[in-house]
């Protein structure tokens, strides 16, 4: 059924180097896309992947050309 595992909070803290209150809040404000589980958020692989994307400072595949 589901192609990709979800991830919880504290997973999604540690791969972006921040704190777990960090992702709470950001699917508080619903700029991560989560499911509530219990009493436990949990993100799909895809959604955090769009999350990264969109908060992306420069388009995929951008590259340097300043050298």
């Amino acid at each position: 059924m589901l192609s990709k595992p979800f991830l919880t909070t504290q997973e999604i803290a540690e791969l972006l180097k921040v704190r777990e209150q960090t992702v709470r809040r950001w699917i508080h404000q619903q700029e991560l896309r989560a499911v509530k589980l219990g009493r436990e958020f949990r993100v799909a692989v895809k959604d955090l992947e769009a999350f990264v994307d969109d908060h992306a400072t420069c388009e995929p595949g951008w590259q340097d050309e300043g050298g």
